[in-house]
């Protein structure tokens, strides 16, 4: 069984990995200086330790103790903070309501050409692009693992993708797909047209082509781009691109959500079988 210890003050510094979780400035620093990100909820916890994660710690109620003992009797060594729920408010700085918390050590980055390379059949990408907003980073991931995208590239100005709201929002579907930060953008899209992939960047523009052309084509490689709310996608990614897409819309409705466009783009362009 993992190492119980009771903790009953907010400024106990073995707590500090879950201090002021809604600061998202202050938990950048933090996470990026320790090489660190927070799990929220017993499934997120599961599926991160299930995914191989390395916990540096959990922070619990009582209540989970017996739910998540086969999860920490894998880790004898880990310390278990077990707080009250009200404690656990005054650390975070939030109603924790699921009362479940764990902090895991993040693994070493994957360039893009490694992730390419380890994945020979891969055949749809997803790239998030400039896309700021946590919630709709985990909401993204969410629905490519739903639509069995291959994998998820974040542009350099991305939202962080284990930042906790992001891994809470796609319910841990964030360690199940593949995905790497890009170095270079847009830049690293020539690797992947090198590779075969058709690149389809999602935007309102005059010679935009229906998803329903593209998915029609059939492309054996698709690199789906999606990008920001409001600004979209900037010029210089539409000149590298291969096609420009549009959603078709009804309803005057210009444009839908940034992960609700990917999900139906995900559905739309998914492999058939014969």
């Amino acid at each position: 069984m993992a190492e119980l210890v009771s903790v009953d003050n907010a400024g106990d510094g073995r707590l500090a990995d879950y201090v002021q979780l809604r600061e998202v400035n202050l938990r950048r620093l933090l996470e990026e200086e320790h090489g660190l990100f927070i799990a929220e909820g017993d499934k997120v916890i599961r599926r991160a330790a299930e995914a191989g994660y390395e916990p540096r710690s959990f922070l619990l109620a009582p209540r989970w103790l017996d739910s998540l003992s086969d999860v920490l009797e894998k880790w004898p060594s880990t310390p278990v903070y077990v707080v009250s729920e009200e404690l656990a408010e005054q650390v975070t700085g939030f109603h924790v309501h699921r009362g479940a918390l764990a902090s895991y050590r993040r693994q070493s980055a994957t360039s893009l050409e490694t992730l390419l390379d380890a994945m020979p059949a891969i055949s749809r990408v997803a790239i998030l692009d400039d896309i700021v907003d946590h919630t709709n980073v985990g909401a993204g991931f969410r629905a490519a693992a739903a639509m069995g995208v291959d994998a998820v590239l974040v542009t350099p100005t991305c939202a962080d993708p284990l930042y906790r709201r992001s891994v809470k929002v796609s319910m841990g579907t964030v360690f199940q797909v593949p995905w790497t930060r890009l170095t270079s953008w847009p830049g690293d899209l020539q690797a992947l047209q090198d590779r075969g992939f058709v690149a389809a960047a999602f935007a309102l523009t005059d010679d935009s082509i229906s998803l329903d052309e593209l998915a029609a084509a059939r492309h054996d490689r698709l690199a789906l781009i999606f990008g920001t709310e409001g600004h979209g996608l900037k010029q210089h990614v539409l000149d590298r691109s291969d096609v420009t897409v549009r959603i078709p819309m009804s309803g005057n409705v210009d444009s839908l959500n940034v992960a609700s466009s990917a999900a139906v783009a995900f559905y739309a362009t998914r492999p058939t079988t014969p």
